[in-house]
């Protein structure tokens, strides 16, 4: 039986008209397939990562990222539920939608009980960005950009972003993020894939071995917002310093996990610069997906609040822990803890983040 991995053909990008936002724009979904046959779909709405198409152990291509089909469900956020979306203009907390940014006091629009979570109730993963494809000699990719006007959401400055995918021939995502503003603002982008290697989500990611390339994290009250502690992992359920099942520890009579419910934690990177920040795989499938970036944080989230009520691609019924997000980031709630890294943005500056996906196979031996 051929590897499906080793058929190569010319990279190539693909757009279609996927659908039309109840204004009546057209949505365009960009397909990007690499000289091996892996795959990634990206749609300008939300500027969301559809699929992502590997090979496992035996080269069998399949789906590694929860969502759906269609565009209709990504047009309301019960159905959406930031399944691959880009995060902005903050990604994960900010304790009472409410900061301050040289001496002036800006409230946000709440949409996690007291709190604002991943932007609000219309952050960038429920626009829609212009895009257009393009093939280089790094890869094959969409650029994305969108205009975040002042005060959208409570937050200040008009924003310009732009947002680059490129699936590279060595099976790697790389998502790089550029953006200058027109007044001093926090910004805090990420994207939101529920990855799950098994192939078409047919298993939990329980299983799943995960290693983090933290010595610290960022324990959470009530409403999961960080006390401001930087706690060591050390003999704690958060060490994921050596590989470990994401299930071997997720229901100990732990404080913080008691109160998320699984992981939904940030981990304090090491270093700085482009490093390793994950390794995720599954034994059955062989799927390994490393994660690298340029962010002080990651933020694991074991798909805690997945109940059953939405029905993604297949058919398939979400349900708690069918997938892990691994979402590269600054800290939540870093506009109101000033020991945390900075998320400003002043005028003269220019934002840029990268993280890389890199997607590779284990035999059976190892």
């Amino acid at each position: 039986m051929p590897d499906e991995t080793t058929v190569f053909q010319a990279p190539s990008v693909h757009r279609e008209i996927w659908g039309h936002t109840p204004e009546g724009q057209e949505v365009a979904l960009y397909t990007l397939r690499n000289a091996r046959g892996l795959s990634v779909q990206v749609s300008a709405f939300g500027a969301v990562l559809v699929s992502i198409r590997t090979p496992d152990r035996q080269g069998k291509l399949e789906d590694i990222v929860l969502g759906h089909h269609h565009l209709k469900p990504y047009l309301d956020r019960s159905t959406a539920q930031f399944f691959g979306a880009t995060i902005g203009r903050y990604g994960n907390r900010i304790a009472r939608g409410t900061f301050t940014l040289e001496g002036q006091t800006h409230h946000l629009t709440c949409n996690n009980g007291e709190n604002a979570l991943h932007g609000g109730p219309r952050g960038f993963d429920q626009v829609l960005w212009e895009g257009a494809g393009f093939v280089s000699e790094q890869g094959v990719g969409v650029k994305l950009s969108h205009l975040s006007k002042d005060g959208e959401e409570g937050y200040p400055g008009n924003l310009q972003v732009h947002l680059t995918c490129t699936l590279t021939d060595l099976d790697e995502l790389h998502i790089e993020y550029h953006a200058r503003t027109d007044r001093t603002t926090v910004l805090n982008l990420t994207n939101h894939s529920f990855f799950n290697l098994s192939g078409n989500a047919r298993a939990d990611i329980l299983s799943h071995e995960l290693t983090v390339y933290a010595d610290r994290y960022t324990p959470t009250d009530a409403g999961l917002i960080p006390t401001g502690e930087l706690c060591e992992v050390v003999g704690t359920p958060f060490d994921f310093r050596s590989p470990r099942a994401i299930g071997e520890r997720i229901d100990q009579d732990h404080p913080d996990l008691l109160i998320a419910g699984g992981y939904d934690h940030n981990f304090v990177l090491r270093g700085s610069g482009l490093r390793h920040a994950a390794t995720l795989f599954d034994p059955f499938s062989g799927r390994v997906l490393e994660t690298f970036t340029t962010e002080p944080g990651l933020q694991v989230y074991s798909g805690n609040f997945l109940d059953g009520s939405v029905t993604g691609k297949n058919g398939r019924r979400y349900e708690k822990h069918l997938a892990v997000c691994l979402e590269t980031q600054h800290f939540p709630d870093s506009p109101n803890q000033p020991h945390f890294p900075s998320t400003r943005l002043q005028p003269h500056e220019t934002y840029h983040s990268k993280t890389i996906y890199a997607f590779k196979q284990r035999p059976l031996n190892l």
